[in-house]
């Protein structure tokens, strides 16, 4: 029960770290988006290799049966994630994106199980729908033109296979090591990349601020403390705390004065949080413990 607890904290806190991170990547809007994310994601790795180090551990090299789900996580919930929002939100409002977006606990909630030869979590299902309900609410919808309907799901699609494909590994693992592969993997290529498109500048001194930030505290940390919740969890009740990640940046924004709370998101927000209690009912199926190896950190014994 405390375990489960701790993941359900762990996963929690990465979303809602992801949600009120929006202003911080907003700092980001004119620095070339391959560097910067390339620089982003090698900072990331290399915190969480130091972690795993100063736990007395080791970092598990993955198998031949691994890279491949690495690469596609990398490809398509992590560097083609990051630029289909940005092109996404060119031909639609950041509503409709949001939107969209809020459809990938559902997604997880049904692909998760049947990936995994079993049938969907009833629990789960409803939960993930409540979410998503909450979602739209808080998102206020929104309108598109052109591809922007086509690059908001693949935004969703991104963003549920940032933990579909990273479930098989994450078992044989641990959720550490997954993070800091996929980190590693996401700079090289993101640097590779970025030196053909887009080229390398020297940041800003707030672009820099920017970039350590992320580096650190939305990927290291988020990123680690997600799969930490996979692993335990499963991917189809973690995904309902997706849901938490705009409710974090309507907290954001109220706080900073750049939205007003009215009632509608607040309605939003609570039947997030009824989707949440609902969708973490019942135990994990086919969840198996990460190998011993692969030290996780927890957000008790961390300063994050």
């Amino acid at each position: 029960m405390g375990n489960g607890r701790t993941a359900v904290a762990a996963g929690a806190l990465s979303s809602v770290i992801v949600g009120a991170s929006v202003p911080v990547t907003g700092m980001l809007r004119d620095y070339p988006l391959l560097t910067g994310q390339a620089m982003r994601y090698a900072l990331g790795g290399v915190v969480l290799l130091g972690w795993v180090v100063a736990r007395g551990g080791r970092l598990p090299v993955p198998g031949r049966r691994d890279w491949l789900p690495l690469v596609g996580l990398v490809a398509t919930g992590m560097l083609g994630f990051n630029a289909c929002v940005l092109y996404a939100q060119r031909y639609a409002e950041p509503g409709f994106v949001a939107a969209v977006l809020g459809a990938s606990p559902l997604v997880l909630a049904l692909v998760a199980p049947l990936a995994a030869g079993r049938r969907p979590a009833g629990a789960a299902v409803v939960g993930a729908v409540a979410v998503v309900g909450g979602v739209v609410l808080l998102s206020g919808g929104g309108s598109w033109h052109g591809p922007g309907l086509l690059l908001a799901l693949l935004t969703m699609a991104g963003e549920a296979s940032f933990t579909l494909f990273a479930v098989g590994v994450v078992r044989r693992l641990g959720g550490v090591a997954v993070a800091t592969w996929c980190c590693l993997v996401a700079a090289v290529a993101g640097a590779a990349l970025g030196t053909a498109v887009g080229g390398w500048r020297v940041p800003t001194a707030r672009e820099g601020v920017a970039l350590v930030v992320l580096g650190i505290v939305l990927t290291a940390v988020a990123f680690g403390l997600w799969y930490f919740a996979v692993a335990r969890l499963g991917a189809d009740r973690a995904g309902v705390l997706i849901g938490l990640m705009p409710v974090a940046g309507l907290v954001a924004s109220v706080v900073l004065g750049a939205q007003a709370l009215t009632g509608v998101t607040v309605a939003g927000a609570a039947a997030v949080a009824v989707g949440c209690v609902v969708g973490l009912r019942g135990r994990a199926a086919d969840v198996d413990r990460p190998p011993v190896t692969a030290p996780e950190p927890s957000p008790a014994g961390a300063e994050r």
